[in-house]
């Protein structure tokens, strides 16, 4: 597998974090899959608006999958509910040490207010699945790190920079759940390097949180549905019911969509809306403006798509079924859309107004996106838009 980035230029090394200006709201910017499934020593750039462009069998998937599972993770999820099926995550034809151990190792780093904050885990998946490392630092300073020193007993030994009369403060944490995600309940903020540590993990936590896996499907989304709280489903089978919702409760962001709409649809497009149907559910329309509607249930896979989609990048973690770091003001939080085949179904036109929207609300920094597509020969002259080239 080879990797090149459109943003710096193909073939050459990835600008330096600390070259890297700071940012006011924590997100990812960059994405390492160290030893991960088909991946080994790659490294993803993540901007605003990133593609992963390759064709099939190169690996979009995967990444898309680890950076989900850190997302996961870092929202305090157990690794067996992360990892379903481990072994598959191994990397390809990796042998086993003397123990019969087989593992793998992501990692990724988080911007914000306190600069580049880097994370990498390693992740046990033979014999037993369990998170046997971990290390978390910022500005060359290790601010935790994890081991796994007694196979017998399931927890890792972690030590966390304190900077005060101890310089380093050690105990067990568990072996199945992310230590950095742990440090608020342990990290008491006394000294100058615990808040250091506390600052420093709660950036990586909400970069990593608010997270919307994303992957619309056209056949659901033609049936009613009922109504219910609103929330867009991953795969936005209730996408009619989330209509009802966003077309009462705010009209100018409802425009918005309606605009969208409008210019990657077929034909007059004059609202998008959701009608009742006398049962407690309802199904979406398309009005064209001349006394004539169109049900959801007569529009091809690509627009549904494209609505499904335009919804998702003008809305929110209000909106989403996402969630969030609810202890942080919305306002500090980036939300980031993961979207595989983002392009499928899609004509020309979809995709372009998709990306425009997407690069639009990236660079408002309320909204950021991770997609992968087949081809990105569409995307040239693209402004805010970070192409990532992967081949088998």
């Amino acid at each position: 597998m080879s990797v090149s980035s459109a943003s710096p230029e193909p073939g050459s090394p990835l600008p330096s974090l600390s070259d890297r200006p700071a940012v006011a709201r924590p997100c990812l910017t960059e994405l390492r899959l160290s030893a991960f499934a088909g991946h080994r020593g790659a490294r993803f750039a993540i901007g605003p608006v990133t593609l992963l462009a390759g064709p099939s069998g190169c690996g979009k998937t995967t990444a898309l999958r680890a950076y989900e599972a850190l997302a996961r993770l870092g929202g305090g999820a157990p690794v067996a509910e992360v990892f379903p099926d481990p072994g598959a995550c191994v990397p390809d034809r990796a042998r086993p040490d003397a123990q019969r151990r087989r593992g793998f190792r992501i990692g990724c780093t988080a911007d914000g207010p306190e600069g580049p904050v880097r994370l990498d885990v390693a992740v046990q998946a033979e014999p037993e699945l369990r998170i046997v490392g971990e290390r978390l630092t910022s500005g060359g300073l290790v601010l935790l790190e994890t081991a796994l020193r007694d196979p017998a007993r399931r927890v890792v030994q972690a030590a966390w920079h304190t900077a005060g009369a101890t310089p380093v403060t050690r105990a067990p944490l568990p072996d199945d759940r992310l230590g950095t995600a742990l440090l608020p309940l342990r990290v008491a903020g006394k000294t100058d390097g615990q808040r250091q540590v506390l600052a420093a993990a709660e950036q990586m936590v909400v970069a990593l949180r608010s997270v919307f896996a994303c992957d619309p499907r056209p056949g659901r989304m033609r049936l009613p549905v009922p109504t219910a709280s609103g929330r867009l489903l991953p795969g936005c089978d209730n996408l009619a019911d989330v209509l009802w919702r966003t077309r009462a409760e705010c009209g100018r962001r409802h425009a918005q969509l309606v605009a969208a709409v409008r210019a990657g649809c077929a034909g007059t497009v004059t609202d998008v809306l959701a009608e009742p149907l006398g049962d407690g559910t309802v199904r979406g329309l398309l009005d064209r403006g001349d006394g004539f509607r169109t049900a959801f249930e007569r529009l091809g896979d690509g627009e549904l798509r494209y609505v499904a989609l335009a919804l998702v990048l003008l809305t929110g973690p209000g909106v989403l079924e996402v969630d969030a770091a609810r202890e942080v003001p919305a306002a500090m939080q980036t939300l980031t859309v993961l979207a595989d085949a983002f392009d499928r179904s899609l004509d020309p036109c979809q995709r372009r107004e998709l990306l425009r929207l997407a690069a639009r609300m990236g660079q408002r920094g309320h909204i950021r996106v991770v997609a992968g597509v087949g081809d990105a020969s569409w995307t040239a002259g693209a402004d805010g838009v970070t192409v990532v080239h992967l081949e088998p």
